[in-house]
């Protein structure tokens, strides 16, 4: 993502922001490429591909297409919880990494795109190094 167009001197509106994709990747803790977790992989290929950021949230309780409810609990079995993974960055960017998340989830999931206003965004030069 092109953090100087955030940060531009002279900028009129500071919350007016730029225009970015969220993608949004819902799956199971469980899912699976080989031997990694799919969150992982999906992570490190975003990576790969230059996307802006990502963020992987773990769900305590939810159900998908099959109906089944995940839950996170004392008396409950399932260790299969919900996975969201975040991606954001500009449209251009997010929809060339379509094509890699097909094969990847070829066990289901589902993806949704939805345009946001990015208001803030700083890298951390600490952390990049």
């Amino acid at each position: 993502m092109n953090e100087t167009l955030l940060n531009a001197p002279g900028k009129s509106d500071p919350l007016s922001g730029i225009e970015a994709v969220l993608l949004r990747i819902f799956l199971g803790s469980r899912d699976r490429v080989g031997g990694d977790a799919l969150f992982d992989v999906v992570v490190r290929k975003a990576r790969e591909a230059g996307i802006g950021g990502a963020t992987v949230l773990k769900g305590f309780l939810g159900y998908g297409a099959n109906s089944v409810v995940h839950h996170a609990g004392l008396f409950h079995l399932s260790q299969d919880l919900p996975v969201i993974i975040e991606l954001i960055d500009e449209e251009a960017k997010i929809k060339a990494f379509l094509p890699a998340l097909e094969g990847l989830l070829s066990g289901g999931g589902l993806i949704t795109l939805e345009t946001v206003q990015v208001l803030g965004y700083q890298p951390d030069t600490e952390a990049a190094r």
